[in-house]
C-alpha cells in the first residue's frame, strides 16, 4: 500500500482526516499545510492525495494543476476536501484535475467511502 498525502492549512482538519484514515487501516500518511509544502513531499509511491482548496502560500486548485502538470503524478487520485461547495467551484476543481470532491463538514463515512472508491 502506498502513501497518502493530506494537505490542509488547518492542523485540526489534518488530524481529523488522518484519524479517520488510520481507523480504517491507512497508516502511511504524510501531511502538508499548503500546496507548496505538499509539492515537496510528492514521491512516486503516493497512492492518493486529499487536499483543501483555501490555503495560504499555494491554494489547492493551484496545487492540483501543478500535480497534474507532472507526468509522474498524472494518474494519482486527488480528492478535494473543502468548504467550497457551489456547483461552479466543483466544476472548476474537476476541470483542474481532481477526481472527486467532498464538502466540509463531512461524515467519517463519507470520507472513507470517497477514499475507498478512488483507490478501487
Amino acid at each position: 500500500m502506498g502513501k497518502m498525502l493530506v494537505v490542509d492549512d488547518s492542523s485540526v482538519m489534518r488530524r481529523l482526516i488522518i484519524k479517520n484514515l488510520n481507523a480504517h487501516g491507512y497508516l502511511d500518511i504524510m501531511e502538508a499545510k499548503d500546496g507548496s509544502e505538499a509539492l515537496q513531499l510528492l514521491t512516486p509511491d503516493i497512492q492518493i492525495i486529499l487536499t483543501d482548496w483555501n490555503m495560504p502560500v499555494m491554494d489547492g486548485l493551484t496545487f492540483v494543476k501543478a500535480v497534474r502538470a507532472n507526468q509522474s503524478y498524472k494518474a494519482v487520485p486527488i480528492l478535494m476536501v473543502t468548504t467550497e461547495g457551489a456547483r461552479a467551484e466543483v466544476i472548476e476543481a474537476l476541470k483542474a484535475g481532481v477526481n472527486d470532491y467532498l464538502v466540509k463538514p463531512f461524515t467519517p463515512t463519507d470520507l472513507i467511502d470517497k477514499v475507498m472508491k478512488l483507490l478501487a
